[in-house]
């Protein structure tokens, strides 16, 4: 079995590290945007973990999946963590990874007094519906709505 470690990623070059793995999700991204983004959002509460599994090297270490995530409270969640992000590298997904990171998630917003874990995903992301409702166990509760200002 691969060893692998969970950790938040809290400094600026562990961020850029990580920004390939997360170009996959969010595309629109450059790495220096992703940078900015992630520094203005640990304001608000933001954290990003990484699992990270052992490389070719002995000892060595990659990131091959992360998660963002924030506490917050409102009428319809209570106290809950929102998942903003959760992205596995395309060559090591379907190896658990995702599950792990999301597990993480919701041992940590336990530990926090959260109450729910809830998130969003693109109506397009029919692999992460399934794994979402399968795998995660989590309802599909609702659509969200956008409009650009």
């Amino acid at each position: 079995m691969t060893e692998t470690e969970i950790r938040e990623l809290k400094t600026e070059p562990e961020w850029r590290a990580a920004f390939p793995v997360m170009r996959q999700l969010r595309t629109h991204l450059d790495a220096d945007e992703f940078v900015s983004l992630v520094r203005g959002m640990r304001g608000d509460g933001y954290r990003l973990f990484a699992l990270a599994a052992e490389g070719d090297d002995a000892g060595d270490r990659e990131v091959v999946a992360l998660v963002g995530v924030g506490i917050s409270t409102n009428m319809y969640h209570g106290r809950h963590a929102w998942v903003y992000e959760l992205v596995t590298d395309a060559d090591h997904r379907s190896k658990g990874y995702g599950g792990r990171l999301l597990s993480f998630v919701e041992e940590w917003a336990a530990k926090e007094g959260c109450e729910r874990l809830a998130l969003s995903s693109g109506l397009q992301r029919a692999d992460a519906h399934r794994f979402y409702e399968e795998r995660a166990e989590m309802d599909r509760a609702s659509y969200v709505f956008t409009k650009p200002l």
